[in-house]
Formats: structure tokens, C-alpha cells, sequence
């Protein structure tokens, strides 16, 4: 079987966080018989063809090179919501997007289209989808959703992409039922991404600090600055450590400074996923201080590494943690309450390192490539069973 993947995340070199979870996936359905090509956008320095991790990527451009900033960035829809520019420049996106998808169906005869997000890619997938005479997998990731929550004229499209599809799949339980309280459609299939479980590994041989990890973009949904806040509450022996970076990190910085706070933060800004890990293994906890991730992989991430994670109740992140077992749950969102969760965590006997094998236990079962891609193998079967298009 072949599938056509489209994206506008995906890896621009090996080790590269931006969509390792779809070339992961990629990666995994070859031992299910399914061949993977991928269409995915440019980016300076990026070549238009290439092969990562024996995976094939046709790039395409979309704009002028100073205007492709849509993709690769993690803030597409705030780009389009707040400039005319970037409205400007989608229209070339969806257009470059489709015609790579032709090109990419010409020459690889796929059996099936894959779109990661209905927005933009599953627009583009509709189209390839029907001039193919071909099925369309839709698969929503958490920020395609918040978008058509949150941005009402976008819920025509939205309900278009899904109506189209032969199968809709949403990565959490949480997803998949706010996707069809938006607009009345069958309930999305739960199938979340992979991770690297050969790579996300624990580390006996590394003690753990008392710094507490945050990794992500730094973004106001993000909730980092509520993370700093809660740091002041927190003994002056602990401190954080910040992987990521995004458009709010000056903001944060002159916040942790206005707190006094400073020399117990470090700020690392984007490192490959390699070098993630030991981040993971060093740190006393990961905390998730966001809202409404549509599952939050990095939670995964550290549960493989035995890492205990600290999060709100919320979104798709109660698929991955169950409260004093995977993970710590905080119900109310006030930095009280948070800082009351990361002190019952340090104050326990074991340091939650019960938790953090509980995690990866958990994590093994439910988020490695083999188990995901059989789950998606399945799904493409059935899709293209039903022949639907």
C-alpha cells in the first residue's frame, strides 16, 4: 500500500523536533506494508527532494523566500488571523500545496492520501484526494481543532475537510469530542502519534537535580508565565530549566527578573530531540502549565525517561496521565495550586519515582511506532475498504 502524507510540520533534517512524530510514523508503517512518501513545505537551506530516515520529502514552495514563515513555526493560525500578508501568502500556500500533491500522486500512484491537520493540509487533501479518485485519512492534531473552535468562519471548512474524509482520527479522547461538539459529524477515531522509544530512555547512571523542566514553544497557550509565578512560591533551591522558544521568550525573561527570579532560570531555546533527553533525565519533574493540549507528546517523552510530570486536567493530556499513578493531575489552574503539587511530589519519600516507572510502563504500552502504526495500518484498510473518496 502507498499513502501520500501531507504536512506543513515535518523534520527538515534527522533530529529535528518539527513533526518527528509524522516521520516517526512514516518510519514504523514499513513494517506493515505501507510505503510513505510526504509532501511538505520549504524552508531556507531545504533542498525540494530529500530522503530522511529512508523516508522520501518533496519540498514546495509557496512565496517569495522572506514571506514562507507559515510553516515550521508552530503559529500559523495567529499569523493568518492577525495579518493580511500571511492571508495573502496561504492562498499560495494551499495552491503550491496541491499542486506538489498532484505531482507527488502522478509519480508515486498512492492508494490513499494522508493530511496531519485539517488546517491547511486536509483542504489540499480534499482536493488531491478527488482528482485522485482516492480515499482521505484526516488526522487532528490539537491547534487545527482549537482553530475552528475559536475562529467561526473557519467551521465550514472544517466540516467540508471532514465530511471528505474516509476517516477522521484524532491523537486524544479529548480531541475527538471537541471536534464533533464544533460541527455535527460522526466522532473522529482516538489514534494518537508515536514516540521514540529507543530514544527517550532513563538514565541510572545520571542523579537528578532539583530543577523542575519545561519544554515547548513560548507562547501565552503555553502557560509558561504562570509556571513563573509558580516558581516564586517555590524553595530557592529548585530551579527551571526552559527548552523552546517562540515569540514570547523576551516578555518571560523581563517577567522572571521583575520576580527576582533570574539565576534560577536557564533558557536553553530549541534543541534537537536527541539532546532533549538528557533534559528529561536530569530533571526533578516536567511540568505542563498549559490548556487544552490536543494530547502533549512531551509528556510522553518524559514518562519513557521515568520522568514524573506535573499537569493541569486538562485537554488530551488526561490520556496520558493518570492521576498519582503516570502523572500528577492539578485540578484547579492558579499557580497555589500548582506549587502545592510540586511540593507533595518532592516531599515524597520516593521523590515520585514510582510514578516515573508507573509513566513508562504506561507510555511503552500505549505510544510505541510499532503499536500506533498498526493501529493507522488498520485504519487506511478499512478507509479503503469502504471506497470512500
Amino acid at each position: 500500500m502507498n499513502v501520500l502524507f501531507l504536512t506543513h510540520s515535518y523534520p527538515r533534517e534527522a533530529g529535528d523536533a518539527a513533526g518527528s512524530f509524522i516521520l516517526r510514523l512514516a518510519m514504523a508503517l514499513a513494517d506493515e506494508g505501507v510505503r510513505v512518501r510526504v509532501v511538505a513545505p520549504a524552508a531556507t537551506g531545504l533542498a525540494s527532494h530529500a530522503d530522511i530516515g529512508g523516508i522520501p520529502v518533496d519540498r514546495f514552495r509557496y512565496a517569495p523566500r522572506r514571506y514562507e514563515t507559515l510553516a515550521y513555526g508552530g503559529n500559523m493560525a495567529a499569523q493568518v488571523r492577525d495579518s493580511w500578508v500571511a492571508r495573502v501568502t496561504l492562498i499560495g500556500f494551499l495552491g503550491a500545496e496541491f499542486q506538489a500533491g498532484v505531482r507527488a500522486r502522478r509519480e508515486f500512484q498512492p492508494d490513499l492520501v494522508h493530511a496531519h491537520w485539517w488546517f491547511p493540509n486536509g483542504i489540499a487533501g480534499t482536493w488531491v484526494a478527488r482528482m485522485g479518485n482516492i480515499p482521505l485519512v484526516t488526522t487532528l492534531h490539537g491547534t487545527d481543532v482549537r482553530m475552528a473552535r475559536n475562529i467561526s468562519i473557519s467551521r465550514p471548512a472544517f466540516r467540508h475537510v471532514l465530511q471528505h474524509s474516509a476517516a477522521v482520527t484524532a491523537v486524544s479522547n479529548w480531541l475527538a469530542d471537541e471536534a464533533q461538539s464544533i460541527v455535527s459529524v460522526k466522532r473522529p477515531l482516538v489514534a494518537p502519534m508515536p514516540v521514540a522509544t529507543e530514544l527517550f530512555t532513563p538514565s541510572p547512571e545520571s542523579a537528578r537535580t532539583e530543577n523542575l523542566l519545561f519544554v515547548g514553544r513560548l507562547m501565552a497557550q503555553k502557560g509558561i508565565e504562570l509556571l513563573i509565578d509558580t516558581l516564586a512560591l517555590l524553595p530557592s533551591n529548585i530551579g527551571l530549566d526552559i527548552v523552546g522558544d517562540g515569540p514570547d521568550r523576551a516578555a518571560l525573561e523581563a517577567r522572571a527578573s521583575s520576580l527576582g527570579l533570574s539565576a534560577r532560570l536557564r533558557w536553553h531555546g530549541a534543541v534537537r530531540q536527541p539532546d532533549l533527553v538528557p533534559f528529561y533525565q536530569k530533571a526533578r519533574a516536567l511540568v505542563i502549565p498549559s490548556l487544552l493540549e490536543g494530547l502533549g507528546l512531551v509528556a510522553v517523552e518524559a514518562q519513557l525517561c521515568e520522568t514524573p510530570v506535573i499537569a493541569f486536567a486538562s485537554g488530551g493530556l488526561t490520556d496520558v496521565i493518570q492521576h498519582d499513578r503516570t502523572g500528577i493531575l492539578v485540578k484547579e489552574r492558579s499557580t497555589d495550586a500548582l506549587a502545592s503539587a510540586i511540593r507533595d511530589l518532592i516531599a515524597r519519600v520516593d521523590l515520585g519515582a514510582s510514578i516515573g516507572a508507573a509513566g513508562r510502563m504506561y507510555a511503552l504500552a500505549h505510544f510505541a511506532p510499532e503499536s500506533v502504526a498498526r493501529r493507522y495500518a488498520d485504519i487506511y484498510r478499512s478507509a479503503l475498504g469502504s471506497g470512500a473518496t
